[in-house]
């Protein structure tokens, strides 16, 4: 059997992350009394996007790092693909929860979209070559 130890940690930190985004939406609902949408509420908008960019790319991360980590690529790759998609996502989620400028998560997304490059050239490689 496949033991994909690092897919498995950053799939369970993400499982973690999830619980909160979800939460925040949760709580500033119940403050603004909405079931739907954000009510026009700038901080419920931008907590539902939180958790919506969150789901948008974890799936793809996590099914590239476990291919990279199933294919037998170097440890070193593999631990530095996953605390890029890690961080790039705390990164993002920050910015997106708590600052009103974009850097952080400019740099969360640059950082995310570099790993899946790097992913997805040496997944194309390992089976092409």
């Amino acid at each position: 059997m496949m033991s994909l130890q690092v897919t498995s940690l950053i799939a369970g930190l993400f499982a973690l992350m999830v619980v909160p985004l979800s939460f925040l939406i949760t709580i500033r609902r119940f403050k603004v009394r909405t079931v739907f949408g954000d009510a026009g509420d700038k901080i419920l908008r931008r907590r539902i996007r939180a958790l919506g960019n969150f789901t948008e790319y974890v799936p793809l991360a996590l099914i590239v790092l476990g291919l990279v980590e199933g294919q037998g690529a170097p440890s070193l790759l593999v631990w530095s693909l996953g605390i890029a998609f890690l961080a790039s996502r705390i990164a993002h989620a920050v910015g997106m929860l708590y600052s009103t400028t974009p850097p952080l998560r400019a740099i969360g997304m640059l950082v995310q979209h570099t790993a899946f490059i790097i992913s997805g050239v040496w997944l194309v490689f390992s089976v092409l070559k």
